[in-house]
């Protein structure tokens, strides 16, 4: 692609802030944020597989979690640079977590990790209340 931006070009990449952006936010000129990249994508928009409406609904905002929760193809992530026009000034970055399950900058806690003695006495509570009953049945 002609004006697809290489990683040592990154650093002359022009940066702009999130008003600026926002102020492309029509079919005659719309940028889009994903991770704090800017991506001027009027001239996708008629080829867009999901259709122009997809990508005006994020124009002019952040559409980072909207692209990430399709799950875009990796063909789809190299063409996706070759609209790359901008990056956020450092003071307006935000980080992001790209966890499916939350958009959260915390790390997610690995299953069994933290069990609360509640979860752990609640099945031999159960198993003990139903011994119980049964005998309370069986010899009452």
């Amino acid at each position: 692609m002609g004006n697809r931006v290489e990683e040592g070009e990154m650093a002359s990449l022009k940066k702009v802030t999130r008003a600026e952006v926002a102020e492309h936010n029509n079919n005659r000129s719309t940028w889009i944020v994903m991770s704090n990249k800017v991506y001027d994508v009027t001239k996708f928009l008629d080829e867009h597989p999901g259709g122009c409406e997809v990508l005006l609904e994020q124009a002019g905002v952040d559409g980072t979690e909207a692209y990430e929760d399709v799950g875009h193809s990796t063909d789809a992530r190299e063409m996706r640079e070759g609209y790359l026009v901008a990056e956020i000034v450092d003071d307006e970055k935000q980080t992001y977590s790209y966890d499916k399950k939350t958009w959260d900058t915390k790390a997610t806690e690995k299953p069994g990790e933290s069990q609360s003695l509640m979860d752990i006495l609640t099945y031999p509570a159960l198993i003990a209340v139903i011994i119980a009953l049964v005998y309370y049945l069986l010899f009452a």
